[in-house]
């Protein structure tokens, strides 16, 4: 048996000392996605357009987890003209298309886990801060197929930790809070979850360290994309 077959039957058999859920919803960066190297270079890029010094890679990983204007913002200087800055978030959404999505990669074991969710009869899905047209190319790209139901940041759905983007999904995905979890990697992802009244699963593979993620209350933090398994009933016994 391989390592990955290995991974997959103890996750099964630990499925019955867990909650189980049908439904699961998941952050995109940092979760599904590493998006870092692209974020650095689109972020970069877009500050030299308009004369503004480039920040490090850590700067910006620190910059990154509640969308675009966010990041934006806290990537100018603190003394930037707000037309500027406004001019610099349009720069970085234009450049999205051919810059965004180069080097991006899902992190390991991702595709696999959802293949087996859907395999197991789980509705999937995608809530992400970023803004919708970058999430719904990226997952196009990089994860085709898996997630009919994907939404980012847009008139109808407000940035997280607001709920009304992860209730939307749930909806489309015709289940309720009570069945569903919401996995992500950062605290607002684990408050996002609180505010619906779903489960919350924090990933330590992302942006913010698994301590952050207890401390913000997630039900559990997990290392590995299979251990995600565990929570997943399997309709095909």
């Amino acid at each position: 048996m391989s390592q990955t077959d290995t991974r997959s039957q103890e996750a099964k058999n630990d499925a019955l000392t867990h909650p189980q859920f049908n439904t699961f919803i998941f952050d995109l960066d940092g979760t599904l996605l590493d998006t870092l190297p692209d974020l650095v270079v689109l972020t970069n890029t877009s500050l030299e357009a308009f004369g503004l010094p480039p920040r490090t890679t850590d700067e910006i990983h620190s910059f990154v987890g509640n969308g675009a204007k966010a990041l934006i913002y806290q990537a100018v200087p603190e003394d930037t003209d707000p037309q500027i800055t406004e001019q610099v978030m349009q720069r970085w959404k234009d450049l999205y298309s051919t810059v965004g999505n180069q080097l991006t990669k899902p992190y390991p074991h991702i595709v696999e886990m959802v293949k087996e969710l859907k395999s197991r009869g789980v509705g999937v899905g995608v809530l992400s801060n970023k803004f919708d047209a970058g999430v719904q190319a990226a997952v196009d790209e990089y994860l085709p197929g898996l997630f009919e139901v994907r939404h980012g940041e847009s008139d109808e759905i407000p940035r997280k930790p607001d709920p009304t983007g992860l209730l939307r999904s749930i909806d489309e995905l015709t289940s309720d809070p009570q069945h569903t979890v919401y996995i992500g990697d950062s605290p607002g992802d684990i408050r996002t979850a609180r505010n619906a009244g779903t489960y919350a699963i924090g990933v330590g593979w992302g942006y913010h360290s698994a301590d952050e993620l207890r401390e913000a209350g997630a039900d559990a933090v997990v290392m590995d994309a299979l251990e995600l398994l565990a929570w997943a009933p399997d309709a095909r016994e």
